[in-house]
Protein backbone atom coordinates (compact mmCIF):
# COMPACT_ATOMS: atom_id res chain seq x y z
CA UNK A 1 0.00 0.00 0.00
CA UNK A 2 1.28 3.53 -1.30
CA UNK A 3 0.04 6.33 1.06
CA UNK A 4 -0.29 9.89 -0.68
CA UNK A 5 -0.63 12.81 1.59
CA UNK A 6 -1.89 15.73 -0.59
CA UNK A 7 -3.77 13.67 -2.74
CA UNK A 8 -6.45 16.08 -4.07
CA UNK A 9 -4.22 18.93 -4.81
CA UNK A 10 -2.17 19.46 -7.62
CA UNK A 11 0.46 17.29 -7.42
CA UNK A 12 -0.39 14.72 -5.94
CA UNK A 13 -3.56 14.07 -8.05
CA UNK A 14 -1.01 13.46 -10.86
CA UNK A 15 0.85 11.05 -8.67
CA UNK A 16 -2.33 8.98 -7.46
CA UNK A 17 -3.31 8.85 -11.27
CA UNK A 18 -0.05 7.61 -12.11
CA UNK A 19 -0.06 4.71 -9.08
CA UNK A 20 -3.79 4.06 -9.75
CA UNK A 21 -2.75 3.48 -13.49
CA UNK A 22 -0.08 1.07 -13.07
CA UNK A 23 -2.26 -0.79 -10.89
CA UNK A 24 -0.68 0.21 -7.53
CA UNK A 25 -2.97 0.13 -4.00
CA UNK A 26 -3.06 3.46 -2.99
CA UNK A 27 -4.82 5.07 0.06
CA UNK A 28 -5.25 8.60 -0.78
CA UNK A 29 -5.52 11.14 2.28
CA UNK A 30 -7.56 13.87 2.34
CA UNK A 31 -9.42 16.15 4.71
CA UNK A 32 -12.86 16.40 3.10
CA UNK A 33 -13.06 12.95 1.53
CA UNK A 34 -16.45 13.92 0.44
CA UNK A 35 -15.45 15.57 -2.40
CA UNK A 36 -12.45 13.99 -3.28
CA UNK A 37 -12.73 13.03 -7.09
CA UNK A 38 -10.02 10.37 -7.67
CA UNK A 39 -9.59 7.58 -9.92
CA UNK A 40 -11.80 4.04 -9.18
CA UNK A 41 -10.02 1.60 -6.93
CA UNK A 42 -8.36 4.42 -4.53
CA UNK A 43 -8.95 4.40 -0.81
CA UNK A 44 -9.90 7.87 0.30
CA UNK A 45 -9.43 8.41 4.36
CA UNK A 46 -10.05 11.49 5.97
CA UNK A 47 -6.97 12.79 7.82
CA UNK A 48 -4.77 15.71 8.33
CA UNK A 49 -0.94 15.51 8.52
CA UNK A 50 -0.44 18.62 10.07
CA UNK A 51 -2.29 16.78 13.08
CA UNK A 52 -0.48 13.04 12.71
CA UNK A 53 -3.24 11.73 15.78
CA UNK A 54 -5.94 11.90 12.82
CA UNK A 55 -3.73 10.01 10.48
CA UNK A 56 -1.94 6.85 12.92
CA UNK A 57 -4.22 4.18 11.29
CA UNK A 58 -3.61 5.13 7.72
CA UNK A 59 -0.28 3.52 8.03
CA UNK A 60 -1.68 0.07 9.16
CA UNK A 61 -0.06 -1.56 5.85
CA UNK A 62 1.73 1.10 4.03
CA UNK A 63 5.00 0.31 2.55
CA UNK A 64 5.79 3.86 1.02
CA UNK A 65 4.60 7.43 1.93
CA UNK A 66 4.37 10.48 -0.76
CA UNK A 67 5.24 13.60 1.71
CA UNK A 68 3.54 16.70 0.10
CA UNK A 69 5.61 19.75 1.20
CA UNK A 70 2.47 21.53 1.56
CA UNK A 71 0.09 19.24 4.40
CA UNK A 72 2.27 19.16 7.54
CA UNK A 73 2.56 22.14 8.73
CA UNK A 74 5.36 21.74 11.17
CA UNK A 75 4.28 17.96 12.02
CA UNK A 76 7.08 16.01 9.34
CA UNK A 77 9.10 14.48 11.82
CA UNK A 78 5.86 13.63 14.38
CA UNK A 79 4.36 11.96 10.69
CA UNK A 80 7.10 9.83 9.82
CA UNK A 81 8.05 8.81 13.11
CA UNK A 82 4.18 7.41 13.19
CA UNK A 83 5.34 5.73 9.48
CA UNK A 84 8.12 3.87 10.72
CA UNK A 85 5.81 2.95 14.18
CA UNK A 86 3.27 1.46 11.97
CA UNK A 87 6.02 -0.62 9.91
CA UNK A 88 6.42 1.55 6.48
CA UNK A 89 9.68 1.27 4.93
CA UNK A 90 9.79 4.36 2.12
CA UNK A 91 9.32 7.88 1.80
CA UNK A 92 9.52 10.14 -1.06
CA UNK A 93 9.25 13.83 -0.12
CA UNK A 94 8.13 16.82 -2.56
CA UNK A 95 10.86 19.20 -2.45
CA UNK A 96 11.71 22.21 -4.47
CA UNK A 97 15.09 23.22 -6.18
CA UNK A 98 15.50 25.98 -4.43
CA UNK A 99 15.16 24.62 -1.10
CA UNK A 100 19.33 26.27 0.23
CA UNK A 101 17.67 29.79 -0.95
CA UNK A 102 16.91 32.10 2.16
CA UNK A 103 13.07 31.69 2.81
CA UNK A 104 13.00 35.38 1.37
CA UNK A 105 13.60 34.03 -2.19
CA UNK A 106 11.03 31.09 -1.73
CA UNK A 107 7.93 32.16 -3.07
CA UNK A 108 5.80 28.69 -2.25
CA UNK A 109 6.37 28.95 1.67
CA UNK A 110 4.32 31.96 1.64
CA UNK A 111 1.43 29.53 -0.05
CA UNK A 112 2.31 26.96 3.06
CA UNK A 113 5.25 24.49 1.19
CA UNK A 114 8.13 23.66 3.68
CA UNK A 115 9.93 22.03 1.37
CA UNK A 116 13.39 22.51 3.56
CA UNK A 117 11.44 20.45 6.36
CA UNK A 118 10.25 18.04 3.87
CA UNK A 119 13.44 16.85 2.73
CA UNK A 120 15.12 16.94 6.43
CA UNK A 121 12.18 15.24 7.83
CA UNK A 122 12.57 12.31 5.77
CA UNK A 123 16.38 11.89 5.74
CA UNK A 124 16.15 12.09 9.41
CA UNK A 125 13.59 9.61 9.35
CA UNK A 126 14.86 6.35 9.19
CA UNK A 127 13.05 5.02 6.07
CA UNK A 128 14.61 4.82 2.90
CA UNK A 129 14.42 7.89 1.49
CA UNK A 130 13.91 10.11 -2.02
CA UNK A 131 13.58 13.85 -2.49
CA UNK A 132 12.19 14.99 -5.29
CA UNK A 133 14.17 19.28 -5.55
CA UNK A 134 11.78 20.14 -8.53
CA UNK A 135 12.06 23.13 -10.87
CA UNK A 136 9.17 25.62 -10.71
CA UNK A 137 6.42 24.11 -12.53
CA UNK A 138 4.73 24.66 -16.47
CA UNK A 139 1.82 24.97 -14.65
CA UNK A 140 2.38 28.06 -13.18
CA UNK A 141 2.42 30.37 -16.32
CA UNK A 142 -1.24 29.58 -16.89
CA UNK A 143 -1.80 31.09 -13.39
CA UNK A 144 0.35 34.30 -14.19
CA UNK A 145 -0.85 34.43 -17.61
CA UNK A 146 -3.79 32.41 -18.57
CA UNK A 147 -6.37 35.59 -17.78
CA UNK A 148 -4.30 37.79 -20.07
CA UNK A 149 -4.57 35.27 -22.78
CA UNK A 150 -8.17 34.50 -22.30
CA UNK A 151 -8.97 38.69 -22.54
CA UNK A 152 -6.49 39.77 -25.45
CA UNK A 153 -3.49 39.60 -27.04
CA UNK A 154 -0.97 41.34 -24.89
CA UNK A 155 0.89 39.59 -21.79
CA UNK A 156 2.32 42.50 -18.91
CA UNK A 157 4.71 40.74 -17.00
CA UNK A 158 8.02 41.38 -15.50
CA UNK A 159 11.55 40.62 -17.03
CA UNK A 160 11.18 39.70 -20.30
CA UNK A 161 14.32 37.56 -20.35
CA UNK A 162 14.07 35.98 -17.17
CA UNK A 163 14.81 31.98 -18.37
CA UNK A 164 14.02 28.87 -16.35
CA UNK A 165 13.57 25.20 -17.00
CA UNK A 166 9.83 24.25 -16.02
CA UNK A 167 8.99 20.84 -15.32
CA UNK A 168 5.81 19.33 -16.70
CA UNK A 169 4.23 18.36 -13.34
CA UNK A 170 3.12 15.27 -14.97
CA UNK A 171 7.09 14.26 -15.53
CA UNK A 172 7.22 15.05 -11.91
CA UNK A 173 4.14 12.41 -10.66
CA UNK A 174 5.67 9.50 -12.87
CA UNK A 175 9.36 10.07 -11.13
CA UNK A 176 7.50 9.85 -8.18
CA UNK A 177 5.66 6.88 -8.75
CA UNK A 178 9.31 4.97 -9.74
CA UNK A 179 10.37 6.61 -6.58
CA UNK A 180 7.77 4.90 -4.69
CA UNK A 181 7.59 1.71 -5.94
CA UNK A 182 11.24 0.75 -6.45
CA UNK A 183 14.83 0.86 -4.69
CA UNK A 184 16.15 2.63 -7.63
CA UNK A 185 16.44 6.04 -6.47
CA UNK A 186 16.67 5.85 -2.76
CA UNK A 187 19.21 8.26 -0.96
CA UNK A 188 18.92 10.69 -3.94
CA UNK A 189 18.04 14.41 -4.10
CA UNK A 190 16.64 14.00 -7.22
CA UNK A 191 16.95 18.05 -9.48
CA UNK A 192 13.94 17.75 -11.81
CA UNK A 193 13.86 20.34 -14.65
CA UNK A 194 12.11 20.54 -17.87
CA UNK A 195 14.13 20.13 -21.11
CA UNK A 196 14.87 23.34 -21.71
CA UNK A 197 15.71 26.58 -20.83
CA UNK A 198 12.97 29.21 -21.62
CA UNK A 199 12.49 32.92 -21.24
CA UNK A 200 9.22 34.72 -20.00
CA UNK A 201 9.05 35.85 -23.25
CA UNK A 202 10.29 32.72 -25.12
CA UNK A 203 7.35 30.90 -23.41
CA UNK A 204 4.69 33.46 -24.45
CA UNK A 205 5.61 32.64 -27.78
CA UNK A 206 5.28 29.46 -27.29
CA UNK A 207 1.87 29.82 -26.36
CA UNK A 208 0.69 32.46 -29.45
CA UNK A 209 2.15 29.31 -31.64
CA UNK A 210 -0.21 27.17 -30.02
CA UNK A 211 -3.24 29.22 -30.03
CA UNK A 212 -2.63 29.83 -33.73
CA UNK A 213 -3.00 33.97 -32.65
CA UNK A 214 -0.21 36.70 -32.02
CA UNK A 215 0.40 37.72 -28.65
CA UNK A 216 3.59 40.69 -27.73
CA UNK A 217 4.86 40.40 -24.07
CA UNK A 218 5.10 44.03 -22.57
CA UNK A 219 7.33 44.41 -19.75
CA UNK A 220 5.57 45.52 -16.82
CA UNK A 221 7.98 46.84 -13.42
CA UNK A 222 8.33 44.73 -10.48
CA UNK A 223 6.05 46.60 -8.19
CA UNK A 224 3.18 46.35 -11.20
CA UNK A 225 3.25 42.82 -12.02
CA UNK A 226 3.39 41.62 -7.84
CA UNK A 227 0.13 44.20 -7.55
CA UNK A 228 -2.04 42.54 -10.66
CA UNK A 229 -1.09 38.87 -8.93
CA UNK A 230 -2.71 40.42 -5.57
CA UNK A 231 -5.32 41.66 -7.55
CA UNK A 232 -5.62 38.21 -8.80
CA UNK A 233 -6.09 36.75 -5.63
CA UNK A 234 -2.79 35.69 -4.78
CA UNK A 235 -1.29 36.19 -1.04
CA UNK A 236 0.97 39.78 -1.17
CA UNK A 237 3.95 38.39 0.66
CA UNK A 238 4.66 35.54 -1.86
CA UNK A 239 3.83 37.91 -5.00
CA UNK A 240 7.10 40.37 -3.53
CA UNK A 241 8.88 36.64 -2.30
CA UNK A 242 8.27 36.02 -6.97
CA UNK A 243 9.22 39.28 -7.89
CA UNK A 244 12.53 39.10 -5.28
CA UNK A 245 13.18 35.74 -6.94
CA UNK A 246 13.23 37.30 -10.15
CA UNK A 247 15.83 39.91 -9.27
CA UNK A 248 18.02 37.64 -7.73
CA UNK A 249 18.63 35.52 -10.64
CA UNK A 250 17.79 37.84 -14.04
CA UNK A 251 20.99 38.13 -15.08
CA UNK A 252 22.06 34.37 -15.37
CA UNK A 253 20.02 30.97 -15.09
CA UNK A 254 18.20 30.29 -11.11
CA UNK A 255 18.18 26.42 -12.52
CA UNK A 256 20.11 24.88 -15.52
CA UNK A 257 19.08 21.54 -17.12
CA UNK A 258 19.73 19.01 -14.85
CA UNK A 259 18.25 16.07 -17.61
CA UNK A 260 17.41 13.76 -14.55
CA UNK A 261 13.93 13.34 -16.04
CA UNK A 262 15.15 11.76 -19.41
CA UNK A 263 18.11 9.56 -17.05
CA UNK A 264 15.01 8.03 -15.03
CA UNK A 265 12.13 8.04 -17.02
CA UNK A 266 14.03 6.53 -20.12
CA UNK A 267 12.83 8.90 -22.32
CA UNK A 268 12.84 12.78 -23.22
CA UNK A 269 11.31 15.04 -20.78
CA UNK A 270 8.19 16.74 -21.67
CA UNK A 271 9.16 20.41 -23.33
CA UNK A 272 6.86 23.20 -22.52
CA UNK A 273 5.12 22.68 -25.98
CA UNK A 274 4.20 19.42 -24.80
CA UNK A 275 2.55 21.12 -21.67
CA UNK A 276 0.83 24.20 -23.47
CA UNK A 277 -0.54 22.14 -26.21
CA UNK A 278 -2.23 19.76 -23.69
CA UNK A 279 -3.41 22.28 -21.85
CA UNK A 280 -4.90 25.09 -24.38
CA UNK A 281 -8.29 25.69 -22.48
CA UNK A 282 -6.03 27.39 -19.86
CA UNK A 283 -5.09 30.68 -22.39
CA UNK A 284 -8.40 30.30 -24.81
CA UNK A 285 -11.39 32.17 -24.19
CA UNK A 286 -14.39 29.53 -24.05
Amino acid sequence: MILITGATGGIGRLVVEQLAAGGAPVRAVSRSPEKAVLPDGVEIVQGDPARPDTMAAHFDGVESVFLHARTFGDSADRLLALAVERGASRVVALSAMNIDDPFDLQPSRWRGDRNKEAEEAAVASGLAWTSLRAASFAGNTAQAWGAQIRAGDVVRYVHARFRESVLDERDLAEVAARALLTDELVGRRLELTGPQSLSHEEMVAVIAAALGRPLRFEERTPEAAAQHLVDNGLPEPWAHALMARYARYVGGEQHPVTGEVDKILGRPARTYADWVADHLAAFRNG
